[in-house]
């Protein structure tokens, strides 16, 4: 299926959340198909979320990865989120079309794998960046803890770049990036380990099937920091209840929920209206959303 009758997102991670001149630089690279930005200066990172047909998309992922090599020097970076480069992560997601009705998931679904791979030819070519494929052969947690080890780029040098470092390009259904913010109890005299030791294993005991999960030192507190790889397995409520919960038995409480960059319209239909407050959500921060405003779709 051609590139240009496919409605899909890139969601590129940068390792930058702090330099609002360098943020702004990368985001004005791909201004064309840009929906969202968002930064944490605690990760020292932003999620970028580009949208549209499939052809503009890449080509605003393209000019996004040549501003943030551009840019970022990761020799000076420090930031709690793992990482492996300045292009951190680079993923193509197909997207349900409503003006194309009928089956569509398995030609998007090459679509986005051969834009990945475009994409990861051309980075390793024009910007000397290795770069690790995920998607069907892989998972990005894979990629993380074999890559230049068990694992060699699919494209570019075979060593890191200097200032860049590498790359993890892929192709994925939708998720849902959110983090759970958490504290010891407030008058307690309860300082970050705690926190954090909290984190750790309630991020440990939400983590299945549907749930990426990390427990992550963050600020004066710590963070559960989650990807929802599957909603219908892991609905948005009930995994920050179960962190709620969790964090509550061991003596710590939820400061609050936020929302990494987009998400669905039906995860946030599915969350109760009366709760979108409190798990930082709002039909203005849907992916059909920001597409309809961008571009009409």
């Amino acid at each position: 299926m051609a590139r240009g009758r496919v409605l899909a997102e890139c969601v590129v991670n940068i390792s930058e959340g702090r330099d609002p001149n360098v943020i702004g630089a990368v985001a004005r690279a791909g201004t064309a198909v840009l929906l969202d930005v968002h930064s944490d200066p605690d990760h020292h990172r932003s999620v970028l979320t580009l949208g549209g047909r499939l052809d503009a998309v890449e080509l605003g992922a393209r000019s996004v990865a040549a501003a943030a090599v551009a840019h970022i020097d990761l020799r000076t970076h420090t930031g709690v989120h793992p990482r492996l480069g300045a292009l951190d992560v680079v993923p193509f997601v197909a997207l349900p079309d409503r003006a194309r009705p009928g089956p569509w998931q398995t030609d998007a679904w090459e679509a986005v794998v051969g834009a990945r791979d475009s994409f990861a030819r051309w980075a390793g070519a024009e910007l000397g960046l290795p770069c690790f494929l995920y998607g069907p052969e892989r998972s990005l947690p894979e990629v993380r803890r074999s890559a230049f080890a068990s694992l060699q780029p699919a494209a570019g040098p075979a060593a890191p770049h200097p200032t860049a470092g590498a790359a993890a390009v892929g192709a994925r259904p939708v998720l849902v990036a959110y983090n759970v913010w958490i504290t010891g109890r407030s008058g307690d005299g309860s300082g970050p380990p705690q926190a954090v030791s909290a984190a750790r294993s309630v991020a440990a005991q939400v983590r299945g099937p549907g749930v990426r999960s990390l427990g992550l030192p963050v600020g004066p507190g710590a963070q559960v920091s989650l990807n929802l790889v599957d909603t219908a397995l892991a609905p948005l409520a009930d995994v920050y209840d179960a962190v709620a919960a969790g964090v509550e038995a061991l003596g710590c409480a939820v400061v609050r929920g936020e929302l990494v960059g987009l998400c669905p319209a039906d995860v946030v239909a599915a969350v109760p209206r009366h709760r979108w407050s409190e798990l930082d959500l709002s039909e203005e921060r849907t992916i059909e959303a920001r597409l309809a405003e961008r571009h009409g779709s």
